[in-house]
């Protein structure tokens, strides 16, 4: 097949193959996920250029019905992308050349390969941001029970990995619940800030021609329009750093949480029990089962923050296009994928979760109870550092002392016996 946008002149050489296989890199497998917000793009375009004569109303029509039924032929896997495409901007114009005849070749007027795949991208991202921010509700959702079901569950609590003072499991629960409402903020933020329409800035510098771009983003769903041509190829690259940036967040969270969950679950300490859906065993030690999906869970943080380092570093450009940028496609598809699957595991993994509370309230000792007894002192009226001195160089009488006592105790806005898991859950809701 003939590329659109070939040099005729050319040889079929081998190394023109060489180089056509350089160029298209892994693009026709990557826009197998962008191809359908392609043909929305598409869609939009054919009514914009009818609302200013372009295309005639029967003309439209053809265009809008074709483009349907390439839809329908992707869902039902009748149609694919292969190799014989540049692109899936290429295919979905032959498409219409094969099925209209000329009225197919009027598709691309007053747009550019730049602009149809800003646009795509743009729309592939809002839905990608879309589904994690349901993922986090979920995740949030199902950490916030767990915090109820063991709100006052005594659990040492840690700081440089030493033991510090007396906490509970619902604190440790809640402390992730109200990080991945916060990640839903930020991704509602990230996602407003992307809702930009870039369709009809061609390939940087506009066209000849009043496009209705107006009707395209009202039509696409966007919130405004991008407006300068140029600063729609110089968005390129920012605005999928935005993206992987709110999946960052969450696989940060992620990481933080599976680290907890290594340690947590360590022999010594045994504080957490995974059923063994989670666990594999080892091939050679009969004793063992591995916590191999949290330590995935753990890794793959790795991944989006090389997917983000990766298009970072393709932005030392100057202004306009430039074909580097195709390069930010795989690791933008790609991170956005990984950090999905591994953050759909994460409310099956919580649910899961079966807190050993005797084993973590042994591990409790008397020292710890002495920032509690240090804080009394000074509600006595004993300036707290001469309170803090005297426990820190004196054997102390804390018998008395309890984990629960502890807990109860602890009453400050957000602490053990105050989890104000209403008020995050009220923030949950309200996103």
């Amino acid at each position: 097949m003939s590329k659109l946008w070939t040099n005729k002149t050319a040889s079929d050489s081998k190394l023109e193959q060489k180089i056509h296989a350089f160029l298209a890199a892994k693009d026709i497998e990557l826009d197998k996920e962008l191809i359908c917000f392609d043909i929305e793009a598409s869609q939009a375009h054919a009514n914009a250029l009818a609302s200013i004569g372009v295309l005639k109303g029967d003309e439209n029509s053809k265009i809008q019905q074709s483009l349907n039924g390439l839809l329908q032929k992707i869902k039902d896997k009748q149609f694919e992308l292969t190799d014989k495409f540049e692109d899936c901007h290429s295919a979905i114009e032959f498409y219409l050349i094969n099925e209209l005849g000329d009225l197919g070749k009027k598709i691309h007027t007053g747009r550019s390969r730049n602009d149809q795949v800003l646009v795509a991208t743009r729309l592939y991202s809002k839905q990608k941001i879309i589904q994690l921010i349901e993922l986090n509700k979920n995740i949030a959702s199902t950490l916030l029970a767990k915090a109820q079901e063991y709100q006052f569950t005594a659990m040492p609590g840690y700081t440089h990995l030493q033991q510090a003072v007396v906490s509970s499991w619902g604190m440790w629960f809640a402390a992730f619940a109200e990080s991945f409402i916060d990640n839903i903020d930020y991704a509602k933020k990230i996602l407003h800030w992307i809702d930009a329409n870039p369709l009809g800035t061609a390939a940087g510098y506009g066209v000849n021609l009043p496009l209705n771009r107006d009707l395209t983003t009202q039509q696409l769903g966007f919130s405004r329009l991008q407006i300068n041509p140029i600063y729609a190829q110089n968005s390129r690259g920012k605005f999928e750093l935005s993206v992987l940036s709110c999946f960052k967040q969450s696989m940060l969270d992620a990481r933080k949480f599976a680290w907890d969950l290594s340690l947590f679950s360590m022999t010594e300490l045994d504080f957490i029990k995974q059923s063994d859906v989670f666990t594999t065993g080892s091939s050679i030690m009969p004793n063992k089962r591995n916590p191999d999906v949290v330590e995935l869970i753990r890794a793959s943080y790795a991944k989006i923050q090389a997917a983000y380092q990766e298009v970072e570093n393709l932005l030392s450009l100057p202004t306009g296009y430039h074909r580097d940028l195709q390069f930010s496609k795989r690791p933008l598809i790609e991170g956005i994928s990984e950090a999905l699957s591994c953050l759909d595991l994460l409310p099956e993994l919580i649910n899961d979760l079966t807190v050993n509370q005797e084993q973590a309230e042994q591990q409790i000792t008397p020292d710890m109870y002495k920032t509690d007894l240090s804080i009394e002192y000074a509600l006595k009226g004993v300036p707290f550092r001469e309170a803090y001195l005297e426990i820190k160089n004196n054997t102390m009488d804390l018998s008395g002392y309890t984990p629960d006592k502890s807990i109860q105790n602890r009453t400050s806005p957000g602490a053990c016996a105050n989890l104000m898991l209403d008020e995050l859950e009220k923030r949950l809701l309200d996103n």
